[in-house]
Order: C-alpha cells, then structure tokens, then sequence
C-alpha cells in the first residue's frame, strides 16, 4: 500500500531540526512519495536541496505562492520561467489567489496567477492551485484559460459540493487533506459525494495536521490518517483509497513510471 503526498512544505525551517527523520518515518508509514509545491525565491535552494537529498522520494514543483506576489512579483515570476527552462519540476505550484491575508495585491495575484497558468500550458505540466478565500475569481480565471490542455488540483479543498462540481467539469482534482478529519469541518459530506477518481491526498506540511494530532506540527507521515478517514467516509478499504489516489497523482504530475509501487 502505497501513497504520494501531493503538497507538503518538508523544506520550511519547521523541521530543520529533524528532517531527514520525518521524511524516513513517512517512507515508512507508506508515504513514499512527497511533491514540493515551490513559495518563492526565499526557500527555493531549501526545496533544492531536499529534493537532492532524496532524489527518490521528494519531487519538486516551481511557481510563485500568491502571498509572494509583491512589488517584485515579476522578478518571482522570472525565477520560475527560468527554472522551467531547465527542467526537472512535476509542477507549477503553488499558484493562485489568497484574499485572507493581504488584498494590496489582488491584482497582481490575478496577473501572476494567469500568466503562470499560460506557462503551465506552454510545457504541458500540471499546477497545483491555492484559492483561500477566492474561489470565485480562481474558477472565473481557469475556465477561461482551460482550453483542454490545462490540468492540476485544487489544492487544499475546503468547498461546497457545487465548488466540487465545478472542479470536476473542468477535469481537475481537489486535494483533500487534515480538513477532512476535523470534527466540524463538514467537509466529509463533501467528500462523500466525490469520486475517488478526482481526488489526492496531501498534507500541506507543516500546517492543517489531521486529527488526532491537531494542533501539533503536520507531517507527510499523516497522509495515512487521511486516507482512513476518507476510507471511513466512503465505506471502503484503505489499501482501495491508496491505490487510486497514488494513481491519480502519478497521472496527473507525470511523475516516474519507475517508481516502486
């Protein structure tokens, strides 16, 4: 039984203590596989550096967080078209639109957001999207991007069954983490309606850690806290959520077909 972390944050300064022993226990627990969606310029030789260390096991993404999207946002963005030049990411991520923060930037966000989904389109790679609080302008942008050669997950889904919908039509995926084992969060209802098909699983390390550890640091070790509860949710075994999730996240991030399944 095997799963893929789809979107943990292993390189932030919250495990600099441990690292390398986080990574191992979620080697060991199943989590063999954990994707690295990029922040910005300030993290970018950590995320590197990881991804050098265990080769293997952490893939990284690049793209410009949108609360790295500032005055300078265009020297983020040329970071990230340089990056793509070279090659070697599964990913543009993390992208986006985040109105909890900070709104001085929104529209700059949208530009960012936008001209990354167009980068996406230009290399055929998939994008790994944020959308706190701005659901609505994130859907407007995609679909009208969407052409048929855009794809990726919405990250960290919180929504509504209609935001599910939406996603679906689009033909992409919602990223389903610790949210879901929250005791009112509700958002097993949602879940339970949605296929397994369109869904990955994912931490978002070192935040949003699953019950029972809440409150405490999240780590990639916990995806299988997740894959239970949706397991729960939809009646099913574990080892089926694994199997098709890991399945999707292989697909859709054109990740290694030499990976040890």
């Amino acid at each position: 039984m095997i799963f893929i972390d789809s979107h943990t944050h292993l390189y932030l300064e919250n495990f600099d203590n441990d690292r390398e022993q986080v990574i191992e226990n979620a080697i060991d627990s199943g989590t063999k596989y954990m994707l690295l969606p990029a922040i910005d310029k300030s993290t970018f030789e950590q995320m590197q550096s990881l991804s050098t260390l265990f080769p293997k096991n952490c893939f990284p993404m690049i793209g410009v967080h949108p609360t790295s999207v500032k005055e300078n946002y265009q020297e983020e963005i040329s970071l990230v078209e340089e990056e793509l030049e070279k090659g070697g990411y599964c990913a543009i991520g993390e992208i986006g639109i985040d109105l909890y923060w900070d709104k001085s930037f929104a529209e700059q966000q949208k530009i960012a957001f936008r001209h990354q989904l167009k980068l996406a389109k230009k290399y055929n790679m998939a994008v790994a999207i944020h959308t706190r609080d701005s659901f609505d302008d994130v859907y407007k942008i995609v679909k009208e991007e969407q052409d048929g050669n855009l794809k990726g997950v919405f990250h960290c889904f919180v929504g509504s069954p209609d935001e599910a919908k939406k996603i679906i039509d689009l033909n992409f995926f919602m990223g389903i983490g610790g949210v879901v084992t929250f005791k009112n969060s509700g958002l097993d209802k949602t879940v339970k309606d949605i296929a397994l098909e369109s869904i990955l699983l994912e931490t978002d390390s070192p935040f949003l850690t699953p019950t029972p550890f809440r409150g405490k640091r999240n780590e990639s070790a916990y995806i299988k806290l997740i894959a239970q509860k949706i397991a729960d949710i939809k009646d099913v075994e574990i080892e089926k959520v694994a199997e098709i999730t890991t399945s999707n996240c292989i697909n859709l991030f054109n990740l290694p077909t030499t990976l040890n399944l």
